[in-house]
Protein backbone atom coordinates (compact mmCIF):
# COMPACT_ATOMS: atom_id res chain seq x y z
CA UNK A 1 0.00 0.00 0.00
CA UNK A 2 0.91 3.68 -0.33
CA UNK A 3 0.45 5.25 3.10
CA UNK A 4 0.73 8.81 4.44
CA UNK A 5 1.82 9.36 8.05
CA UNK A 6 1.28 12.63 9.88
CA UNK A 7 2.98 13.14 13.24
CA UNK A 8 6.16 11.48 11.97
CA UNK A 9 8.36 13.17 14.59
CA UNK A 10 6.13 12.07 17.48
CA UNK A 11 6.44 9.14 19.85
CA UNK A 12 4.00 6.87 17.96
CA UNK A 13 4.66 8.08 14.42
CA UNK A 14 8.41 7.65 14.65
CA UNK A 15 8.00 3.98 15.54
CA UNK A 16 5.07 3.25 13.24
CA UNK A 17 6.91 4.37 10.11
CA UNK A 18 9.65 1.81 10.66
CA UNK A 19 7.08 -0.98 10.92
CA UNK A 20 5.23 0.14 7.79
CA UNK A 21 8.45 0.25 5.79
CA UNK A 22 9.47 -3.20 7.03
CA UNK A 23 6.10 -4.57 5.87
CA UNK A 24 6.80 -3.31 2.35
CA UNK A 25 4.48 -0.31 2.28
CA UNK A 26 5.46 2.86 0.40
CA UNK A 27 5.38 5.61 3.00
CA UNK A 28 4.97 9.36 2.61
CA UNK A 29 5.51 11.49 5.70
CA UNK A 30 4.19 14.99 6.38
CA UNK A 31 6.53 17.10 8.54
CA UNK A 32 6.93 20.78 9.32
CA UNK A 33 10.72 20.54 9.38
CA UNK A 34 12.46 17.73 7.40
CA UNK A 35 15.64 18.28 9.43
CA UNK A 36 13.90 16.57 12.34
CA UNK A 37 14.08 13.29 10.41
CA UNK A 38 17.88 13.27 10.23
CA UNK A 39 19.26 10.16 11.85
CA UNK A 40 16.03 8.15 11.63
CA UNK A 41 16.72 4.60 10.48
CA UNK A 42 14.02 4.91 7.81
CA UNK A 43 14.70 8.46 6.57
CA UNK A 44 16.07 7.33 3.18
CA UNK A 45 13.19 4.89 2.63
CA UNK A 46 10.26 7.33 2.74
CA UNK A 47 8.95 10.21 0.67
CA UNK A 48 9.09 13.45 2.66
CA UNK A 49 6.54 16.24 2.20
CA UNK A 50 6.92 19.53 4.04
CA UNK A 51 3.68 21.01 5.32
CA UNK A 52 1.76 22.26 8.33
CA UNK A 53 -1.77 21.19 9.27
CA UNK A 54 -2.46 24.79 10.31
CA UNK A 55 -1.56 25.99 6.79
CA UNK A 56 -4.10 24.58 4.28
CA UNK A 57 -2.11 25.70 1.24
CA UNK A 58 0.87 23.57 2.30
CA UNK A 59 -1.34 20.45 2.28
CA UNK A 60 -2.37 20.60 -1.38
CA UNK A 61 -2.22 17.13 -2.92
CA UNK A 62 -0.89 15.59 0.27
CA UNK A 63 -3.05 12.45 -0.08
CA UNK A 64 -2.84 12.10 -3.86
CA UNK A 65 -2.23 8.46 -4.76
CA UNK A 66 -2.45 7.29 -1.14
CA UNK A 67 -4.33 4.10 -0.19
CA UNK A 68 -4.48 5.04 3.49
CA UNK A 69 -3.25 7.65 5.97
CA UNK A 70 -2.53 7.93 9.67
CA UNK A 71 -3.58 11.00 11.64
CA UNK A 72 -1.33 11.02 14.72
CA UNK A 73 -1.47 14.70 15.65
CA UNK A 74 -2.88 16.26 18.82
CA UNK A 75 -1.88 19.01 21.24
CA UNK A 76 -0.66 17.84 24.61
CA UNK A 77 0.91 21.25 25.06
CA UNK A 78 -0.53 24.40 23.66
CA UNK A 79 -2.37 26.81 25.98
CA UNK A 80 -6.04 27.59 26.32
CA UNK A 81 -6.85 27.44 22.59
CA UNK A 82 -5.43 23.96 21.95
CA UNK A 83 -8.88 22.45 21.25
CA UNK A 84 -9.66 25.10 18.62
CA UNK A 85 -6.31 24.53 16.92
CA UNK A 86 -6.90 20.77 16.91
CA UNK A 87 -10.34 21.32 15.35
CA UNK A 88 -8.86 23.53 12.65
CA UNK A 89 -6.02 21.10 11.91
CA UNK A 90 -8.46 18.19 11.54
CA UNK A 91 -10.72 20.27 9.29
CA UNK A 92 -7.80 21.29 7.09
CA UNK A 93 -6.73 17.66 6.74
CA UNK A 94 -10.22 16.52 5.76
CA UNK A 95 -10.39 19.23 3.09
CA UNK A 96 -6.96 18.30 1.72
CA UNK A 97 -7.53 14.52 1.80
CA UNK A 98 -9.91 14.44 -1.16
CA UNK A 99 -11.04 10.90 -1.91
CA UNK A 100 -8.68 9.18 0.54
CA UNK A 101 -9.99 5.59 0.87
CA UNK A 102 -9.06 5.06 4.53
CA UNK A 103 -7.82 7.08 7.51
CA UNK A 104 -6.61 5.70 10.84
CA UNK A 105 -6.72 8.02 13.85
CA UNK A 106 -5.39 7.37 17.37
CA UNK A 107 -7.52 8.85 20.16
CA UNK A 108 -8.15 8.06 23.79
CA UNK A 109 -10.67 5.91 25.68
CA UNK A 110 -13.42 8.01 27.27
CA UNK A 111 -14.93 7.37 30.70
CA UNK A 112 -18.41 7.74 29.20
CA UNK A 113 -19.90 10.23 26.78
CA UNK A 114 -17.98 13.34 25.75
CA UNK A 115 -20.23 15.38 28.05
CA UNK A 116 -19.33 13.17 31.03
CA UNK A 117 -15.59 13.43 30.35
CA UNK A 118 -13.78 15.85 32.67
CA UNK A 119 -10.49 15.82 30.76
CA UNK A 120 -10.38 18.63 28.20
CA UNK A 121 -7.73 16.78 26.21
CA UNK A 122 -9.75 13.55 26.02
CA UNK A 123 -12.83 15.53 24.95
CA UNK A 124 -10.78 17.30 22.30
CA UNK A 125 -9.36 14.04 20.96
CA UNK A 126 -12.86 12.60 20.72
CA UNK A 127 -14.04 15.76 18.94
CA UNK A 128 -11.20 15.46 16.43
CA UNK A 129 -12.16 11.82 15.86
CA UNK A 130 -15.73 12.93 15.11
CA UNK A 131 -14.53 15.53 12.59
CA UNK A 132 -12.37 12.96 10.82
CA UNK A 133 -15.06 10.25 10.80
CA UNK A 134 -17.64 12.68 9.44
CA UNK A 135 -15.40 13.77 6.57
CA UNK A 136 -13.49 10.59 5.68
CA UNK A 137 -13.74 6.77 5.96
CA UNK A 138 -12.02 6.56 9.35
CA UNK A 139 -11.01 3.95 11.88
CA UNK A 140 -10.61 5.62 15.27
CA UNK A 141 -8.55 3.56 17.68
CA UNK A 142 -9.06 4.63 21.29
CA UNK A 143 -6.38 3.65 23.79
CA UNK A 144 -5.58 4.21 27.45
CA UNK A 145 -2.10 4.83 28.90
CA UNK A 146 0.56 3.64 26.46
CA UNK A 147 3.31 1.66 28.20
CA UNK A 148 6.68 1.56 26.50
CA UNK A 149 10.23 2.82 26.76
CA UNK A 150 10.09 6.59 26.44
CA UNK A 151 6.30 7.01 26.63
CA UNK A 152 4.98 9.81 28.86
CA UNK A 153 2.58 7.52 30.75
CA UNK A 154 5.30 4.98 31.46
CA UNK A 155 7.80 7.67 32.49
CA UNK A 156 5.26 9.12 34.92
CA UNK A 157 4.74 5.74 36.61
CA UNK A 158 8.44 4.93 36.47
CA UNK A 159 9.76 8.10 38.08
CA UNK A 160 7.03 8.35 40.71
CA UNK A 161 7.66 4.76 41.78
CA UNK A 162 11.46 4.86 41.58
CA UNK A 163 11.88 8.14 43.46
CA UNK A 164 9.23 7.92 46.19
CA UNK A 165 9.45 4.99 48.66
CA UNK A 166 6.22 6.24 50.23
CA UNK A 167 3.62 8.58 48.79
CA UNK A 168 0.29 10.18 49.62
CA UNK A 169 -1.74 10.00 46.42
CA UNK A 170 -5.20 11.23 45.34
CA UNK A 171 -8.11 8.87 45.84
CA UNK A 172 -8.72 8.53 42.11
CA UNK A 173 -5.58 6.38 41.76
CA UNK A 174 -8.03 3.61 42.69
CA UNK A 175 -9.79 4.18 39.32
CA UNK A 176 -9.33 1.48 36.72
CA UNK A 177 -7.68 2.27 33.39
CA UNK A 178 -6.88 0.08 30.42
CA UNK A 179 -3.15 0.34 29.57
CA UNK A 180 -1.66 -0.96 26.35
CA UNK A 181 1.93 -1.69 25.37
CA UNK A 182 3.54 0.36 22.61
CA UNK A 183 4.12 -2.92 20.77
CA UNK A 184 0.41 -3.69 20.71
CA UNK A 185 -0.79 -0.20 19.76
CA UNK A 186 1.53 -0.39 16.76
CA UNK A 187 0.09 -3.81 15.87
CA UNK A 188 -3.43 -2.40 15.98
CA UNK A 189 -2.52 0.68 13.92
CA UNK A 190 -0.92 -1.37 11.15
CA UNK A 191 -3.77 -3.90 11.14
CA UNK A 192 -6.42 -1.15 11.00
CA UNK A 193 -4.78 0.40 7.92
CA UNK A 194 -4.91 -2.93 6.13
CA UNK A 195 -8.59 -3.71 6.82
CA UNK A 196 -11.50 -1.62 5.57
CA UNK A 197 -13.98 -3.52 7.78
CA UNK A 198 -12.49 -1.92 10.89
CA UNK A 199 -14.10 1.48 10.18
CA UNK A 200 -15.65 3.24 13.17
CA UNK A 201 -14.53 3.40 16.80
CA UNK A 202 -12.36 0.63 18.22
CA UNK A 203 -11.25 0.60 21.86
CA UNK A 204 -8.06 -1.36 22.51
CA UNK A 205 -5.93 -2.41 25.46
CA UNK A 206 -4.93 -5.12 27.89
CA UNK A 207 -6.71 -6.08 31.11
CA UNK A 208 -7.94 -3.17 33.32
CA UNK A 209 -5.78 -2.09 36.23
CA UNK A 210 -6.00 0.75 38.75
CA UNK A 211 -3.38 3.49 38.47
CA UNK A 212 -2.25 2.46 41.96
CA UNK A 213 -1.96 -1.10 40.65
CA UNK A 214 0.25 0.15 37.82
CA UNK A 215 2.70 1.65 40.33
CA UNK A 216 2.56 -1.42 42.60
CA UNK A 217 3.21 -3.84 39.73
CA UNK A 218 6.04 -1.64 38.44
CA UNK A 219 7.60 -1.75 41.92
CA UNK A 220 7.27 -5.54 42.00
CA UNK A 221 8.97 -5.90 38.62
CA UNK A 222 11.83 -3.74 39.89
CA UNK A 223 12.01 -5.50 43.26
CA UNK A 224 11.03 -2.34 45.18
CA UNK A 225 8.86 -1.94 48.28
CA UNK A 226 6.49 1.03 48.04
CA UNK A 227 3.79 2.44 50.32
CA UNK A 228 0.93 4.27 48.58
CA UNK A 229 -1.79 5.90 50.71
CA UNK A 230 -4.85 7.32 48.86
CA UNK A 231 -6.36 10.57 50.24
CA UNK A 232 -9.34 12.63 49.01
CA UNK A 233 -7.77 16.09 49.07
CA UNK A 234 -5.38 16.33 46.10
CA UNK A 235 -6.94 18.01 43.04
CA UNK A 236 -5.83 17.08 39.51
CA UNK A 237 -4.11 20.48 39.27
CA UNK A 238 -2.08 19.89 42.44
CA UNK A 239 -1.33 16.35 41.35
CA UNK A 240 -0.12 17.63 37.97
CA UNK A 241 2.21 20.07 39.72
CA UNK A 242 3.54 17.23 41.88
CA UNK A 243 4.17 15.01 38.86
CA UNK A 244 5.96 17.90 37.17
CA UNK A 245 8.19 18.32 40.22
CA UNK A 246 9.09 14.66 40.77
CA UNK A 247 9.33 13.44 37.17
CA UNK A 248 10.97 14.78 33.97
CA UNK A 249 7.50 15.54 32.58
CA UNK A 250 6.73 19.30 32.67
CA UNK A 251 3.51 20.55 34.29
CA UNK A 252 1.72 21.39 31.06
CA UNK A 253 1.88 17.76 29.92
CA UNK A 254 1.62 16.22 33.41
CA UNK A 255 -1.81 17.80 33.96
CA UNK A 256 -3.42 16.23 30.83
CA UNK A 257 -1.96 12.86 31.82
CA UNK A 258 -3.40 13.18 35.33
CA UNK A 259 -6.79 14.40 34.08
CA UNK A 260 -6.92 11.34 31.85
CA UNK A 261 -7.13 9.01 34.85
CA UNK A 262 -9.30 10.99 37.30
CA UNK A 263 -12.22 8.92 35.98
CA UNK A 264 -12.24 5.22 35.12
CA UNK A 265 -11.24 4.78 31.46
CA UNK A 266 -11.77 1.13 30.64
CA UNK A 267 -13.94 1.11 27.51
CA UNK A 268 -15.10 -2.04 25.72
CA UNK A 269 -12.51 -3.97 23.73
CA UNK A 270 -14.92 -6.64 22.44
CA UNK A 271 -15.03 -5.35 18.85
CA UNK A 272 -11.26 -4.91 18.52
CA UNK A 273 -10.64 -8.40 19.95
CA UNK A 274 -13.20 -9.88 17.49
CA UNK A 275 -11.75 -8.04 14.47
CA UNK A 276 -8.11 -8.74 15.32
CA UNK A 277 -7.95 -12.07 17.19
CA UNK A 278 -4.32 -12.47 16.13
CA UNK A 279 -3.33 -9.57 18.40
CA UNK A 280 -3.03 -10.75 21.99
CA UNK A 281 -2.16 -7.68 24.07
CA UNK A 282 0.67 -8.03 26.57
CA UNK A 283 -0.28 -7.89 30.22
CA UNK A 284 0.80 -4.67 31.94
CA UNK A 285 3.57 -6.44 33.86
CA UNK A 286 4.98 -7.87 30.62
CA UNK A 287 4.88 -4.43 28.97
CA UNK A 288 6.79 -2.93 31.91
CA UNK A 289 9.44 -5.64 31.71
CA UNK A 290 9.88 -5.06 27.97
CA UNK A 291 10.12 -1.29 28.43
CA UNK A 292 12.75 -1.61 31.16
CA UNK A 293 14.74 -4.01 28.99
CA UNK A 294 14.77 -1.48 26.13
CA UNK A 295 15.87 1.31 28.47
CA UNK A 296 18.64 -0.83 29.93
CA UNK A 297 20.04 -1.63 26.47
CA UNK A 298 19.57 1.92 25.19
CA UNK A 299 17.15 0.73 22.51
CA UNK A 300 14.68 3.65 22.80
CA UNK A 301 13.89 4.75 19.25
CA UNK A 302 11.43 7.54 20.14
CA UNK A 303 10.57 9.43 23.30
CA UNK A 304 7.67 11.56 24.53
CA UNK A 305 9.85 14.71 24.47
CA UNK A 306 10.83 14.33 20.81
CA UNK A 307 7.69 15.80 19.24
CA UNK A 308 8.09 19.06 17.33
CA UNK A 309 6.94 22.12 19.22
CA UNK A 310 7.59 20.62 22.65
CA UNK A 311 7.68 23.10 25.50
CA UNK A 312 10.27 23.31 28.25
CA UNK A 313 11.47 19.93 29.54
CA UNK A 314 13.69 18.64 32.32
CA UNK A 315 15.30 15.26 32.87
CA UNK A 316 17.68 13.94 35.51
CA UNK A 317 19.57 10.72 34.88
CA UNK A 318 22.08 8.72 36.92
CA UNK A 319 23.75 6.30 34.55
CA UNK A 320 27.20 4.87 33.87
CA UNK A 321 28.79 6.93 36.64
CA UNK A 322 27.65 10.24 35.11
CA UNK A 323 24.92 12.35 36.69
CA UNK A 324 23.07 14.29 34.00
CA UNK A 325 20.64 17.15 34.39
CA UNK A 326 19.18 18.10 30.99
CA UNK A 327 16.82 21.00 30.28
CA UNK A 328 15.39 21.99 26.91
CA UNK A 329 13.19 24.78 25.67
CA UNK A 330 12.01 26.16 22.34
CA UNK A 331 13.56 29.49 21.35
CA UNK A 332 12.03 31.81 18.74
CA UNK A 333 15.41 32.64 17.22
CA UNK A 334 17.73 30.99 14.66
CA UNK A 335 20.46 28.59 15.86
CA UNK A 336 23.18 31.17 15.18
CA UNK A 337 21.58 33.64 17.61
CA UNK A 338 21.15 30.95 20.28
CA UNK A 339 24.75 29.81 19.84
CA UNK A 340 26.00 33.39 20.15
CA UNK A 341 23.94 33.86 23.33
CA UNK A 342 25.35 30.88 25.23
CA UNK A 343 28.84 31.45 23.81
CA UNK A 344 28.90 34.90 25.43
CA UNK A 345 28.37 33.69 29.01
CA UNK A 346 30.96 34.41 31.69
CA UNK A 347 33.44 37.22 32.02
CA UNK A 348 31.97 40.72 32.28
CA UNK A 349 28.55 39.58 31.05
CA UNK A 350 28.32 37.00 33.82
CA UNK A 351 25.96 34.04 33.77
CA UNK A 352 22.70 35.98 33.22
CA UNK A 353 20.83 34.52 36.19
CA UNK A 354 21.66 34.62 39.90
CA UNK A 355 25.04 36.05 38.95
CA UNK A 356 25.71 36.78 42.62
CA UNK A 357 25.58 33.04 43.33
CA UNK A 358 28.21 32.39 40.63
CA UNK A 359 30.32 35.09 42.29
CA UNK A 360 30.01 33.42 45.68
CA UNK A 361 30.95 30.07 44.12
CA UNK A 362 33.99 31.68 42.51
CA UNK A 363 35.04 33.28 45.81
CA UNK A 364 34.80 29.93 47.63
CA UNK A 365 36.80 28.29 44.85
CA UNK A 366 39.57 30.87 45.27
CA UNK A 367 39.69 30.24 49.02
CA UNK A 368 40.30 26.53 48.36
CA UNK A 369 42.98 27.22 45.76
CA UNK A 370 40.92 27.16 42.57
CA UNK A 371 40.89 29.79 39.80
CA UNK A 372 37.55 31.33 40.81
CA UNK A 373 36.08 33.83 38.37
CA UNK A 374 39.13 36.10 38.22
CA UNK A 375 40.28 34.72 34.83
CA UNK A 376 37.25 36.12 33.01
CA UNK A 377 37.30 35.45 29.28
CA UNK A 378 39.46 36.47 26.32
CA UNK A 379 36.72 37.99 24.15
CA UNK A 380 33.16 39.06 25.06
CA UNK A 381 31.52 36.98 22.31
CA UNK A 382 33.85 34.56 20.54
CA UNK A 383 35.46 31.46 22.04
CA UNK A 384 38.12 28.99 20.97
CA UNK A 385 38.72 25.43 22.08
CA UNK A 386 41.03 25.24 25.09
CA UNK A 387 40.60 28.78 26.40
CA UNK A 388 39.43 29.71 29.90
CA UNK A 389 36.03 31.16 30.85
CA UNK A 390 36.04 32.05 34.57
CA UNK A 391 36.50 28.69 36.32
CA UNK A 392 35.67 26.70 33.16
CA UNK A 393 37.72 25.55 30.18
CA UNK A 394 36.30 25.25 26.65
CA UNK A 395 36.48 21.53 25.97
CA UNK A 396 34.52 21.49 22.71
CA UNK A 397 33.00 24.10 20.45
CA UNK A 398 31.18 23.61 17.15
CA UNK A 399 30.06 26.95 15.69
CA UNK A 400 26.30 27.47 15.57
CA UNK A 401 25.68 24.10 17.25
CA UNK A 402 27.50 23.16 20.47
CA UNK A 403 29.58 24.48 23.37
CA UNK A 404 30.93 22.29 26.18
CA UNK A 405 32.77 23.70 29.19
CA UNK A 406 34.80 21.58 31.61
CA UNK A 407 35.01 22.76 35.22
CA UNK A 408 38.44 23.64 36.63
CA UNK A 409 37.02 24.66 40.00
CA UNK A 410 37.69 22.55 43.07
CA UNK A 411 35.03 19.82 43.07
CA UNK A 412 35.07 16.16 44.21
CA UNK A 413 34.75 14.86 40.69
CA UNK A 414 34.59 16.09 37.09
CA UNK A 415 31.92 18.54 35.93
CA UNK A 416 30.75 19.95 32.59
CA UNK A 417 28.22 22.46 31.29
CA UNK A 418 27.01 21.99 27.74
CA UNK A 419 24.65 23.81 25.40
CA UNK A 420 23.31 22.74 22.02
CA UNK A 421 21.35 24.73 19.44
CA UNK A 422 19.18 22.32 17.40
CA UNK A 423 17.04 23.65 14.50
CA UNK A 424 13.32 23.12 15.13
CA UNK A 425 10.74 24.51 12.74
CA UNK A 426 11.35 28.23 12.35
CA UNK A 427 13.19 28.39 15.68
CA UNK A 428 15.68 26.45 17.76
CA UNK A 429 15.63 23.83 20.48
CA UNK A 430 18.06 24.91 23.23
CA UNK A 431 19.44 21.90 25.12
CA UNK A 432 21.35 22.73 28.31
CA UNK A 433 23.10 19.89 30.16
CA UNK A 434 24.93 19.80 33.49
CA UNK A 435 27.05 16.67 33.86
CA UNK A 436 28.98 15.43 36.88
CA UNK A 437 31.18 12.37 37.39
CA UNK A 438 31.48 12.09 41.20
CA UNK A 439 34.57 10.73 42.93
CA UNK A 440 33.55 8.52 45.84
CA UNK A 441 30.90 9.23 48.43
CA UNK A 442 32.09 12.83 48.79
CA UNK A 443 31.30 13.50 45.16
CA UNK A 444 27.79 12.10 45.45
CA UNK A 445 27.10 14.08 48.62
CA UNK A 446 28.42 17.24 46.93
CA UNK A 447 26.08 16.81 43.96
CA UNK A 448 22.97 16.31 46.04
CA UNK A 449 23.96 19.20 48.33
CA UNK A 450 24.03 21.65 45.40
CA UNK A 451 21.15 20.05 43.47
CA UNK A 452 18.46 22.22 45.16
CA UNK A 453 20.33 25.32 43.93
CA UNK A 454 20.41 23.86 40.43
CA UNK A 455 16.59 23.75 40.38
CA UNK A 456 16.63 27.56 40.52
CA UNK A 457 19.83 28.53 38.72
CA UNK A 458 19.86 26.27 35.66
CA UNK A 459 16.28 26.76 34.42
CA UNK A 460 16.67 30.51 34.99
CA UNK A 461 19.92 30.53 33.03
CA UNK A 462 18.39 28.59 30.12
CA UNK A 463 15.47 31.02 29.91
CA UNK A 464 17.86 33.98 30.11
CA UNK A 465 19.90 32.56 27.22
CA UNK A 466 16.67 32.16 25.25
CA UNK A 467 15.63 35.75 25.94
CA UNK A 468 19.07 37.06 24.94
CA UNK A 469 18.94 35.11 21.67
CA UNK A 470 15.42 36.30 20.87
CA UNK A 471 16.29 39.93 21.61
CA UNK A 472 19.43 39.81 19.48
CA UNK A 473 17.60 38.22 16.55
CA UNK A 474 15.03 41.05 16.55
CA UNK A 475 17.69 43.76 16.21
Amino acid sequence: MRILVTGATGYIGGRLIGQLVERGHEVRVLVRDPRRLLGKSWQDRVEVRTGDLMDPESLEGICDGMDAAFYLVHSMYGGADFAQRDREAAGHFVQAAGDLPLLVYLGGILPGTEEETRSEHLRSRAEVGGILREGLPTTELRAGPIIGSGSASFEMVRYLTERLPAMVAPRWIQNEVRPISIRDILFYLVAAAERQEALGVLEVGTEPLTFRGMMVEYAEVRGLRRIIVPVPVLTPWLSGLWVGLVTPIPNDIALPLVEGVVQPVVGDVTRSRDLFPEIRPLLYREAVGLALERIETGDVSTRWSGALGMGETFEFEDREGILREVRTLKVDAPPAAVFQAFSSLGGERGWLYWDWAWGVRGFLDQIFGGPGTRRGRRHPVTLEAGEAVDFWRVEAIEPVRLLRLRAEMKVPGRAWLQWEAIPEGEGTRLVQSALFAPEGLGGILYWYAVFPLHTFIFPGMARAVARLAEESSRH
